[in-house]
């Protein structure tokens, strides 16, 4: 049915000259002062300027293209290779017609609606790109969390809660109550065969104080777990498909140092990357435009394959 697959994802610095012009390219036409630019590259730069995406990225285009029969190609929003430059090799390639793999499992404007406008931006004659569907209840999803919980899980003591992470998003952006929605049941279904306390908390917030945002924060839920004589959790990052710099910084230094004053143990649980069964879950995806069975785990069955023109569109 399609003669290539489109890996499409957010793009990250790749050494220390990289990180502003990046962090230019994520913050264009909001007016963000150049000092938070500054102070949100020393993030980058603790890691010698690198962002672990674009590995991850590398990773598991190799792992796909193993495992297909159609050709891989990989384009970013924010950094190169530019999702632009991807589909004008796949319309010189000879491609007409591609299915788009999209590093982000949810739905809402900055999960799924701002990559669909991205993939109008670039559209080209001659070239359909139809986006795969919202992903976040495939059990080749949720599997990888479900193990990486488990594993997280051993050592800890019994009652230890499982604290559900995810980037946090202000309250009037388009989707957020589906968002909202879809995490909560995912973390519903990956909690159920622990028999642990459990929470969403959310992350990575980066909106002025005077906006609403998702909430709580997992730095207060920590102090509040502490405040209630807690000493030991698990963090299972379920908003995010790989190691992106959120969780590296914002849970694996940030959220772990706050950790260590509290005198807490603290386990984070490992993103699906390029597991062997979220590689296969693409191939399924692929599958299901064919007509073959859409699976979906939780309570809110398998997304539809395209949303109206105006869902979580911004000003709609």
């Amino acid at each position: 049915m399609y003669d290539a697959l489109l890996l499409v994802s957010f793009g990250g610095p790749e050494g220390p000259d990289d990180v502003i012009p990046f962090l230019e390219n994520v913050t264009r036409g909001r007016n963000i002062p150049r000092a938070r630019l500054e102070q949100v590259g020393e993030h980058y730069h603790r890691f010698g300027g690198i962002s672990p995406i674009n590995s991850q990225c590398r990773t598991l285009k190799a792992a796909l293209e193993a495992s297909l029969d159609i050709p891989v190609y990989w384009g970013n929003r924010n950094w190169a290779p530019y999702l632009a430059d991807a589909v004008q090799q796949m319309k010189d390639g000879g491609v007409r017609r591609a299915a788009a793999f999209v590093t982000s499992a949810y739905g809402g404007y900055s999960c799924c609606r701002q990559y669909l406008d991205d993939l109008d931006r670039v559209a080209v004659e001659g070239l359909r790109i139809d986006k795969l569907r919202v992903y976040f209840n495939h059990p080749g999803f949720v599997e990888p969390f479900v193990e990486a919980t488990r594993t997280a899980l051993e050592g800890l003591p019994g009652d230890a809660p499982l604290i559900f992470t995810a980037h946090s998003v202000p309250l009037a952006q388009p989707g957020r109550e589906r968002y909202e929605a879809e995490l909560t049941d995912l973390a519903t279904t990956v909690a159920a065969g622990f028999g642990r306390p459990w929470r969403l908390v959310y992350q990575s917030r980066s909106g002025p104080p005077a906006q609403p945002w998702l909430e709580p924060d997992i730095r207060d839920h920590l102090t509040s777990l502490h405040a209630s004589g807690v000493t030991a959790a698990a963090i299972v990052p379920i908003g995010f498909v790989s190691d992106h710099m959120e969780v590296v910084y914002d849970l694996d230094v940030e959220a772990a140092d706050l950790a260590a004053k509290l005198d807490m143990t603290v386990v984070r649980a490992a993103t699906p990357g390029a597991h062997p069964r979220f590689v296969a879950m693409i191939g399924e995806l692929l599958a299901e435009r064919s007509g073959t069975d859409r699976r979906a785990l939780g309570s809110l069955g398998p997304r539809p394959d395209a949303c109206p023109a105006d869902c979580c569109k911004m000003g709609a």
